[in-house]
């Protein structure tokens, strides 16, 4: 059976994930809006519901059921975790949010439990090895004993159907010293491994999504905006570089996937121009190709999950 990396519905023959979306973010200022794009034609709706509070910078993850949006910032760091039912879209906020208040965390899943991890909080400059999960039984919260290797933010997340990797990330966020770093976690019992290679070059505030056989970290930032794309083969964690990276070099999109292909939505350019793109990459070969409707506002921040 193929684990749901993302967020899938039930058919025969497998598990097909329907739609991606790509919650909240900054257009000017923070919104509370959740585009959805239909995987059979890459169309967008916008939910009549959004988040709860507009906010940007959290992290995203789900179950089979249900998509998660955590954290965040409004006009403060926030421990908000919301959750949006698939089978209506109609969204609740759980009792029990974050550990800590924080924004730019990395979020996975496995088929029983999403992650939540490291970030930063208020003051702005203090980075945290945290690893929240949230069981999707009851969405109890706890709190790994093992968080991150080291304390970061704007790191990826992705997994396979057995492990959740999270990848690069900053500390000193003011003035960001940047990570290579990728971090497992195997999840019989969630005991972290930290990768002999790690991404191609230090780098943070990218996003990421996978297939099911390999994981994406988009990187984001290095010492300058890049397009660069890593691909993690889930057989022996080996990392190559895609040949195409994202259209524009972007940080903080949101990521995604179908069964088929994987997203890097919005984000903001190396000018401070947010931009509403929408790449969209195969899974057969890894071609990129950008879609003709892309988020409802150009945005950076911005949330993403699969359902």
């Amino acid at each position: 059976m193929i684990i749901a990396a993302k967020g899938v519905v039930a058919s025969a023959g497998g598990l097909v994930k329907v739609a991606g979306y790509a919650a909240g973010g900054n257009s000017g200022s923070n919104v509370t809006t959740v585009d959805k794009f239909l995987f059979t034609d890459d169309s967008r709706t916008t939910l009549a519901t959004g988040l709860s509070s507009a906010r940007r910078q959290m992290g995203g993850m789900n179950s089979t059921v249900a998509g998660y949006v955590g954290g965040g910032y409004t006009t403060s760091y926030q421990t908000t975790v919301d959750k949006f039912l698939f089978a209506d879209d109609s969204r609740t906020t759980l009792g029990t949010g974050l550990s800590v208040a924080r924004v730019d965390t990395a979020g996975f899943n496995s088929e029983t439990a999403g992650y939540f991890a490291g970030g930063f909080y208020d003051p702005g400059t203090v980075e945290v090895t945290t690893v929240d999960k949230f069981a999707f039984s009851n969405d109890a919260r706890t709190t790994l004993g093992t968080g991150l290797s080291s304390a970061r933010s704007g790191a990826t997340g992705f997994e396979s159907d057995v492990s959740g990797y999270v990848c690069a990330g900053a500390t000193n966020v003011s003035t960001p010293v940047l990570a290579t770093t990728v971090d497992k976690f195997a999840f019989s019992n969630d005991a972290r491994t930290t990768l002999g290679t790690g991404v191609s070059t230090a780098s943070y505030r990218g996003n990421g999504f996978a297939s099911t056989v390999a994981g994406y970290c988009y990187l984001g930032y290095t010492t300058t905006y890049v397009t660069t794309v890593n691909k993690f083969a889930f057989s022996d964690d080996s990392r190559t570089t895609l040949g195409t990276g994202v259209s524009i070099a972007r940080i903080m999109p949101a990521g995604f996937e179908s069964n088929d292909a994987g997203y890097i939505a919005g984000g903001l350019d190396g000018t401070g121009t947010r931009r509403d793109t929408v790449d969209k990459f195969a899974f057969s070969n890894d071609a990129v190709s950008t879609l003709g409707t892309g988020l409802s506002s150009a945005r950076y921040g911005v949330a993403g999950f699969s359902g």
